[in-house]
């Protein structure tokens, strides 16, 4: 009881600071710097837990100011961060309560146990294609027996394609937006197309079945 009580309060502080100091927090990261840096992990790694910016602009927003060398590296290390609290916080902080919720929800079970079986290459899989959403995996995988050092190298790996696209394309943004624009809506269709292979393989299967 104290855990789950500990971790609720980190949580909305984390969630609290996030919505009531985000324009704050996005002025910071917009002035460059070495203070900004350490203000776009805080809150790359915020966003993890709730997105009080969306991703795909605040990763953009990084790329513009740092470069996207830089930029990917910044992002990533924030995202990390995150993700490792959250799958901390699930595993110790909410476990009982998340088992108990999720026995209500047999297809998550399936995914749990596939998890324990195949956990690099699943999480591997879920960070690059991101059709699950992240913290959903992140509770998942706080719940399921993976290990913490699978988790986080799976983890990094696999968001650095998403991280590196998004950076980039807002890299250049300023200077040639129909470009910007293009490979953010090349890389949303390519995954929306990955999706409708994945439906479509899950209905042949059932179909046959």
């Amino acid at each position: 009881m104290i855990k789950r009580i500990l971790s609720i309060c980190i949580l909305l502080f984390i969630i609290t600071v996030g919505f009531l100091q985000k324009d704050e927090l996005l002025h910071l990261v917009k002035q460059g710097g070495t203070i900004s840096i350490f203000i776009s992990m805080l809150l790359v790694a915020i966003c993890v837990f709730f997105p009080v910016i969306p991703f795909p602009v605040l990763a953009g927003v990084i790329g513009a100011v740092f470069g996207a060398a830089q930029g990917v590296w910044i992002s990533l290390a924030g995202a990390m961060v995150g993700t490792i609290g959250f799958f901390l916080l699930s595993r110790y902080g909410f476990r009982d309560f998340a088992e108990e919720k999720l026995t209500k929800y047999p297809k998550v079970r399936e995914y749990e146990d596939f998890l324990n079986r195949n956990s690099f290459v699943a999480i591997l899989t879920c960070r690059i294609i991101p059709i699950i959403p992240a913290p959903v995996v992140n509770i998942i995988c706080g719940l399921s027996h993976v290990t913490g050092i699978t988790f986080f190298i799976a983890s990094a790996l696999g968001k650095i394609p998403n991280i590196l696209i998004l950076t980039y394309a807002g890299s250049i943004f300023s200077k040639n937006k129909l470009y910007s624009f293009g490979i953010y809506g090349c890389y949303l269709l390519v995954i929306f197309l990955i999706y409708i292979v994945i439906i479509y393989q899950r209905t042949s299967h059932k179909s046959n079945d």
